[in-house]
C-alpha cells in the first residue's frame, strides 16, 4: 500500500512522526527533491527553527525572520516558489 499525505495526517502516528514521514515521502517520491523539511516559528522569537527533515543535515537550523528565502516568507506570509535557491541573492 502506498501512503499519501492525507493517510499520514489521518494516521495514529505522533505529530513528530507524521512530519518526518511526510518529509521522507516527498523526498523519496519526487525525483528532483534532495532535501525536504519543516520550519516553525521558534516560540516568541522572530526566527524559524528546523523541525523534522529528510536529506543531508543543514547548518540552517535557526533562520531569523527576513533572512534568506524562508525568513522572507515568514515575514511576508506569502508563497515564494524558487527553482534554484543558489541563484537567489539572499
Amino acid at each position: 500500500m502506498k501512503l499519501n499525505i492525507l493517510d499520514i495526517v489521518n494516521s495514529k502516528l505522533s505529530y513528530d512522526n507524521k512530519l518526518q514521514t511526510i518529509c521522507d515521502l516527498l523526498r523519496n517520491n519526487i525525483e528532483y527533491y534532495d532535501w525536504v523539511g519543516f520550519y516553525f516559528k521558534n516560540g516568541d522569537k522572530q526566527e524559524l527553527k528546523l523541525a523534522q527533515f529528510s536529506g543531508e543535515p543543514t547548518e540552517h537550523t535557526i533562520i531569523p525572520f527576513g533572512k534568506g528565502i524562508c525568513g522572507q516568507v515568514a515575514v511576508s506570509n506569502e508563497n515564494f516558489v524558487v527553482q534554484d535557491v543558489s541563484e537567489q541573492d539572499n
